[in-house]
């Protein structure tokens, strides 16, 4: 597993399920913006946008699901994780990348939040 950091936009409202044996999942996309320095023209430029997938369980998911939305910029730090399936449909053998996060919260450089304890469950 791979530890990484990641800072960007939600692209929609987390999505909250619940498995059969009871446990909160959240399934959320972060819109990561990429910049470069053009050190010909000394200045910023834009280099393209990346999206990750990102899960998290239990309190954490319910937490996310009350308090984030389409928009927020996030901090979200976990593992990150490659996912190996086939196509139904091809047969072709597909990879994806998803970070299961430990630890997600709003990004405070150009937003203030106020926040609340919760009671922990004993999952």
């Amino acid at each position: 597993m791979i530890p990484i950091t990641i800072v960007g936009n939600l692209t929609d409202d987390p999505e909250l399920r619940f498995t059969p044996s009871g446990a909160a999942l959240v399934k959320f996309a972060v819109a990561v913006n990429r910049r470069t320095f053009d050190r010909a023209k000394n200045e910023w430029t834009d280099a393209g946008t990346d999206f990750h997938y990102v899960t998290a369980w239990k309190q954490l998911a319910e937490n996310i699901a009350a308090t984030l939305q389409k928009g927020m910029r996030v901090i979200v730090q976990g593992e990150l994780r490659q996912r190996h399936c086939t196509d139904e449909t091809t047969q072709q053998k597909r990879s994806a990348w998803e970070l299961n996060a430990a630890a997600v919260g709003p990004d405070l450089t150009w937003a203030a939040a106020t926040v609340r304890k919760t009671s922990r469950t004993g999952n």
